[in-house]
């Protein structure tokens, strides 16, 4: 059906940070009629993510950051997320190691990917690369906590896998894409295999 799309107009709206435009799309319906839309879409670029974990310890190495949009939507502003951040011209898993370094300190080893997951169909461009790695405890290479000309002031923290798991039942770890990578992780584990 992809082959029925066409953009009839794009008004810019905002460009900042991402760049927001207002479409006028028609395309094919299932029943073989054709309807015109017109949708906002956030365009800031696509994104990478690694959960790191350590296999003896059976810990992961997590993030907590200010995030305004739950804040926004009356939820906790401090969001419990693996590190992650915007391609910068680089290939996704090259991002996810500069990621991983920055926000965390430690550096990711044997990356394996999990998927490309696209994070707001509805309104968003972005798609982020999701992967697993292992990490070494006690051998990160700084503090971590991200960069603070990009305004970051980034927690880093361990939690074992059990509780971090729990914790999405509990609403604690809300993020998307943290959520794929620690389910993916525990799928992986209960299948025998490793990282």
């Amino acid at each position: 059906m992809d082959d029925t799309i066409k953009i009839i107009g794009i008004t810019p709206l905002a460009k900042d940070w991402g760049r927001l435009d207002r479409y006028e799309v028609s395309h094919g319906r299932r029943d073989g009629t054709s309807q015109t839309v017109k949708r906002e879409v956030y365009d800031h670029g696509s994104a990478a993510a690694v959960l790191m974990y350590a296999p003896e310890q059976q810990t992961v190495i997590l993030t907590r950051q200010f995030r305004l949009p739950p804040h926004l939507n009356g939820d906790k502003a401090w969001l419990i997320e693996a590190p992650a951040g915007l391609l910068d011209g680089e290939a996704p898993e090259v991002a996810a190691h500069r990621e991983a370094v920055e926000e965390t300190g430690y550096e990711p080893q044997n990356l394996l990917f999990v998927s490309n997951a696209h994070m707001s169909p509805g309104s968003l461009t972005e798609k982020c690369a999701c992967y697993l790695a292992r990490y070494t405890p006690g051998e990160s290479l700084h503090a971590g906590g991200g960069l603070i000309e990009e305004g970051e002031d980034i927690e880093v923290f361990e939690l074992a896998l059990d509780e971090a798991l729990a914790m999405i039942g509990t609403g604690e770890i809300s993020d998307a894409k943290t959520i794929i990578m620690l389910q993916a992780l525990a799928l992986l584990l209960a299948r025998g295999e490793s990282l």
